[in-house]
């Protein structure tokens, strides 16, 4: 139908959702964005923060990792390497991962090779402490 907007998550291992929307917020590269039906089409990276869509009035949220958005006047495409719906974050794990990310970046110099995988395993698990508390 014309007045729907199809989005479309996907990782490398699953579809993780495949549906209409009536809007999706996607965290870009440049910032933030916001999608309707009939948006220009573009395409853009996504970086590791929050998505959330509206569907029956109700928002989702997701927490997603890094890929790309491409964009039409009624598709929306999101490939990122993970993705993980809010209200299925355990909230402890991400807490001990966060703690444990902490510790490891503290112990590591600027110019060690595992300092930049690390502080980004650390705002993966403080993105996703955020998200699932918007469940």
């Amino acid at each position: 139908m014309a007045d729907e907007l199809l989005l479309e998550i996907v990782t490398p291992e699953e579809m993780v959702f495949s549906n209409n929307v009536e809007d999706v917020n996607i965290p870009g590269e440049e910032g933030a964005f916001g999608v309707l039906i009939g948006h220009a089409p573009l395409l853009s990276a996504v970086r590791p923060g929050g998505l959330h869509y509206t569907r029956d009035g109700k928002e989702t949220h997701h927490a997603v990792g890094e890929g790309y958005a491409e964009v039409t006047n009624q598709r929306v495409i999101v490939l990122v390497e993970t993705c993980e719906r809010s209200d299925r974050i355990d909230a402890v794990k991400a807490r001990e991962q966060k703690e444990a990310a902490e510790a490891r970046l503290a112990s590591l110099d600027k110019d060690d090779k595992e300092f930049e995988k690390v502080k980004a395993e650390l705002n993966m698990a403080e993105i996703r402490l955020k998200v699932s508390e918007k469940t």
